[in-house]
């Protein structure tokens, strides 16, 4: 088994409307309360997750409430506060009109060109 992995997310809000958590960022929750060494790596749509104050109380579909909306700022809150390292690139930040002031707190800004130096302090990257 190797011994840090790193999660890429770049696919957000995936089965976020019928649940009430990220299935990848669930699952890290998981593995690392089991002793596992993670990251968590942003890209693409999925840096939003990132930003403060998100809220989506009151989704409602056709009929439908959800009823346990999803609360990502707290999930990526409590994996560092696990001792898991959060990454985003910093063009898709940018590209998304988001500035680093708008991010949680503790989230660490990597450039495209240094995700590849980023991929190199992981023995094993898992992309979702």
């Amino acid at each position: 088994m190797p011994k840090r992995i790193l999660q890429i997310i770049d696919t957000p809000y995936r089965c976020t409307l019928e649940e009430q958590d990220d299935p990848a960022i669930w699952i890290t929750h998981a593995m690392r309360g089991a002793g596992g060494e993670f990251g968590l790596l942003l890209r693409g749509s999925a840096v939003n997750y990132a930003v403060k104050g998100q809220d989506a109380a009151g989704l409602t579909i056709g009929g439908r409430k959800q009823t346990q909306p999803p609360r990502l700022e707290n999930d990526l809150a409590r994996l560092m506060e696990k001792d898991v390292p959060v990454y985003v690139v910093q063009e898709d930040v940018e590209e998304r009109g988001l500035s680093a002031g708008e991010l949680l707190p503790g989230v660490h800004s990597v450039n495209r060109t240094g995700v590849a130096a980023l991929f190199g302090e992981f023995d094993a990257i898992w992309h979702w």
